[in-house]
């Protein structure tokens, strides 16, 4: 890797409204970070000591926050440091690491969220079949395969990045070091890379989205042919999933298939802000703003407390 590149270390985006504003930054920053936090951890902690909430939704309701948990440590605290210190620099071995694990979660998200589809669809369309096919072995194995293929999706868009020379600039206009900015600084034919982008974006994230889509185009066809109250319910489990999708898709087309040329500095960060943070960040408040079942687990739990407390 160090052969590969002229460039020993590559500097991040500081506060773009100069050093007045870096307080402001690191307050939101902050913020935001203790809140996602705090709210995945909420959803894990509810989801392990309510009894009532072990079955396969809430096994991948609870993998989806740990990850989130992860995604989001991986840029924000980096970027609270820079905003109050003012050192922006990072290695390249430490942009390598933050491009591989921010596509690793990013890649093992989309998989639980479509893995999640897919139950919903079993447990309302073939619900006499749903207790034989997601057992608790088949959501294990399924957790395992969602990791291992993200690593190795990870580990092909961050081996190819930093097999390019950077020898243009070593300034990453961003808060953290993501493959659209790296692509930019790039003195080597990208072409190769942008494909791969293209490709994977088609293949992988255009064949979750596909699944997801037949999953809830099965689900809303079954659903209609019940009663109203019934149909509610089904609809009720259904649309935390679905906001959630929409937020975690779209931001992330946002960020990757964005044209780099006409796309400033600004709009940049926001767009990666947005996909980082906000899925991260909404997720357990949809779910437990949503969910009953959740909302009705977080009083049992938060009761068991108080009474063992006093």
């Amino acid at each position: 890797m160090v052969n590969s590149t002229m460039v020993t270390e590559f500097l991040l985006l500081g506060s773009p409204d100069g050093a007045n504003m870096s307080f402001l930054y690191f307050m939101v920053f902050l913020l935001t970070y203790l809140g996602t936090f705090l709210w995945n951890l909420l959803i894990v902690t509810v989801t392990t000591a309510d009894k009532n909430l072990h079955i396969p939704m809430y096994f991948f309701l609870r993998n989806l926050s740990i990850l989130d948990m992860c995604f989001i440590s991986i840029t924000v605290p980096n970027a609270c440091v820079n905003s109050l210190t003012g050192n922006r620099a990072i290695s390249v071995a430490g942009c390598a690491t933050q491009i591989f694990l921010v596509i690793f979660c990013a890649c093992v998200e989309l998989l639980f969220l479509t893995i999640m589809a897919w139950d919903r669809y079993l447990a309302i369309c073939q619900p006499l079949q749903y207790p034989t096919i997601m057992n608790p072995q088949f959501c294990v194995r399924m957790t395992l395969v969602s990791l291992l293929s993200s690593l190795v999706y990870a580990g092909v868009h961050t081996g190819n990045t930093f097999q390019l020379s950077f020898c243009r600039s070593n300034v990453v206009h961003q808060f953290f070091c993501d493959l659209p900015s790296l692509l930019k600084l790039s003195c080597s034919d990208t072409t190769r890379n942008k494909f791969l982008i293209l490709l994977s974006a088609v293949v992988v994230w255009g064949g979750c989205f596909f699944l997801i889509v037949m999953s809830y185009i099965c689900i809303f066809s079954t659903v209609l042919k019940f009663h109203s109250r019934e149909s509610g319910k089904a609809f009720s489990t259904c649309t935390p999933h679905i906001l959630v999708v929409s937020i975690f898709l779209s931001s992330a087309t946002g960020v990757y298939l964005r044209q780099s040329a006409t796309s400033d500095t600004l709009q940049d960060v926001v767009l990666s802000a947005f996909y980082t943070m906000v899925p991260p960040f909404l997720n357990p408040l949809i779910y437990s703003l949503r969910n009953k079942q959740v909302k009705e687990a977080v009083r049992r739990v938060i009761g068991i407390q108080l009474c063992s407390g006093k």
